[in-house]
């Protein structure tokens, strides 16, 4: 049985709320999917949105960046943050302009930041974020080193109020438009990876991870 907690005010879809899923697995199936968040926040009066890569351990999603990031600063104060992903799955072509839409998948997390100082969490964080990308790359690369380390700042955001939307499914016409000579239907988009391309100082011997080659 999966586990659904109970919508706060801030993740309650009401737009089309039928869309609208509160199960975990849902959740950490997107934020695993994905690779890159969106994080919204306000200083100083002046809202800032501001794409990053992520981790995910369990309930707790981690964002880490360099000390002088604005965004950084700005979340280890406590101020309220909202994370979102989102994988869009399809182009979707009804028989009227006004009908057409997309299919998608997409996570809204609201929450404060936390300021990650134990060292060994920070440690376990990065190698989140790095699985996250290639799976298995935390053991073929050298780990971070101690200067490295220091500067870099993680945080860490609690999954406690996350809600997803999801949409599938063909164009929903107006019921005259049905007769319309006008081509609908979905047209599905997937994200792959193409050939990769080695580092002009690569060993010829060393092949591209597995991953990569998907």
């Amino acid at each position: 049985m999966h586990q659904q907690e109970p919508p706060s005010l801030r993740t309650t879809i009401k737009r089309i709320p039928q869309r609208g899923n509160y199960e975990r697995d849902i959740i950490y199936e997107i934020l695993d999917e994905g690779l890159v968040c969106h994080v919204g926040f306000v200083t100083d009066g002046q809202p800032f949105v501001i794409p990053t890569a992520y981790g995910r351990i369990d309930d707790t999603l981690y964002i880490h960046g360099s000390p002088a990031s604005r965004m950084l600063k700005s979340l280890q104060q406590g101020i309220d943050v909202c994370v979102t992903v989102t994988l869009l799955d399809g182009l979707v072509l009804a028989r009227s302009a006004f009908h057409h839409s997309m299919n998608y998948r997409s996570v809204v997390v609201f929450g404060k930041a936390t300021l990650v100082q134990d060292a060994e969490q920070k440690l376990v964080a990065l190698q989140a974020f790095t699985e996250h990308v290639i799976p298995g790359r935390w053991q073929e690369v050298r780990s971070p080193s101690r200067s490295e380390l220091a500067g870099t700042l993680v945080l860490s955001l609690p999954l406690v109020e996350a809600s997803a939307k999801v949409r599938t499914g063909g164009p929903i016409d107006d019921e005259a438009d049905y007769q319309l000579p006008v081509w609908a239907g979905e047209i599905p988009l997937k994200l792959t990876a193409a050939t990769p391309i080695p580092d002009s100082r690569l060993h010829t011997e060393i092949k591209a991870p597995t991953r990569a080659n998907a």
